[in-house]
């Protein structure tokens, strides 16, 4: 049976990123006391945790000694190997489990597990050579996006395909480390949404109202809430995430990233990525909402019910990247901005450094 636990129980956090310090932060609201696992000797998550255990993520005989030392587990970002996630599993309980991971951690599996669901996606194909690279463009048409099958976020392992000539091939080919790949056909969508929401042990869902997303570079710069979309359509938007989770047996946060193609009642979704975890869209939840998604995602862990989620103003989140966090003293002084800073040490551009939230009047 799995009782809920009690304050003052230990979490673990596989991954030391933003994600982990912004989780064990809520869970230390919420009187648990967390211990982070990153092989990095400064990661954000290891200076605001009890613990922080420096080791490989290959190393899973430190793995199961870690998750030996709390009483559940969770992870932060989707690259952990799935093996991790097992051998932590073999221990203690790990929510969400490896089959959320698994399933997301490869852009083509993903994308074959969306349409066996009957959700609509982009049109894709597997890509394996340049030869295969050749097929799908002449296939899908150009323009139409590169995508390495693992390891790609925030637009890194992305090349956007502009023509189907030989020369052109072999460099996107290349670009993306002549790696095993995934051609998606263009979508031209009019805006993209995202579903947050999360999942309890008992399968009851409970999501945040829809953010409007605008991306540069493959990378979130701003979300605002409420989204320009119809009422209807945000209702199917998070339909289409609840048959995910259910699928998945997903426990904890997990978003669900769409396009909106068309307007008004003629619009329609097409999924573009799951993320088995607390999402850049889902930041501004915290300072907007009886509960935000950190608090929400520790709670799921520990097998507590869900909390409201009633948004009690409109949001603008954007979030610093690289330089951006040189323009912290004008938000410090802002009294409509809640700052959030990730302690990361160096600057570089295109790091996420930290993201603002705008609280608005509700409209």
């Amino acid at each position: 049976m799995n009782e809920p636990l009690p304050p003052g129980s230990r979490i673990g956090i596989l991954g030391g990123g933003q994600l982990g310090r912004m989780l064990a932060l809520a869970a230390a609201e919420l009187g648990f006391d967390v211990d982070v696992f990153c092989p990095d000797e400064d990661c954000p998550a290891g200076r605001v945790c009890r613990a922080h255990w420096r080791a490989a993520y290959e190393d899973l005989d430190t793995v199961r000694a870690f998750a030996k030392g709390v009483d559940a587990l969770t992870f932060e970002f989707e690259n952990i190997p799935v093996a991790t996630v097992e051998a932590a599993a073999s221990v203690r309980p790990v929510r969400p489990g490896a089959r959320s991971l698994e399933l997301t951690q490869d852009r083509l599996i993903e994308k074959q597990f969306l349409r066996g669901l009957g959700l609509a996606t982009a049109p894709f194909a597997a890509v394996d050579t340049v030869a295969d690279l050749g097929a799908a463009a002449a296939s899908l048409g150009v323009p139409a996006i590169l995508k390495t099958r693992r390891f790609g976020y925030d637009g890194k392992g992305q090349v956007l395909l502009r023509e189907a000539g030989a020369a052109a091939l072999a460099a996107a080919y290349a670009g993306v480390g002549a790696r095993a790949s995934i051609l998606e056909g263009f979508v031209p969508f009019t805006r993209e949404v995202s579903v947050v929401l999360g999942r309890s042990l008992t399968g009851q869902t409970l999501a945040w109202d829809l953010p409007e997303n605008v991306h540069a570079g493959g990378t979130l710069r701003t979300s605002r809430v409420p989204a320009a979309v119809p009422a209807a359509l945000a209702a199917e938007a998070v339909r289409q995430a609840e048959v995910i989770a259910h699928a998945l047996g997903h426990v904890g946060v997990l978003a669900v990233e769409f396009f909106v193609v068309g307007e008004g009642a003629a619009a329609h979704l097409i999924v573009n990525e799951i993320a088995p975890r607390v999402h850049n869209s889902g930041h501004w939840t915290p300072d907007a909402c009886a509960t935000g998604q950190f608090a929400q995602h520790i709670r799921l862990v520990a097998g507590w019910p869900l909390a409201p989620v009633t948004r009690h103003a409109d949001v603008e989140m954007h979030n610093l990247l690289g330089s951006d966090i040189h323009g912290w003293r004008a938000l410090a002084l802002d009294p409509a901005v809640r700052l959030h800073l990730y302690g990361k040490h160096e600057v570089r551009e295109g790091r996420k450094m930290g993201h603002a939230t705008r609280v608005l009047p509700l409209r």
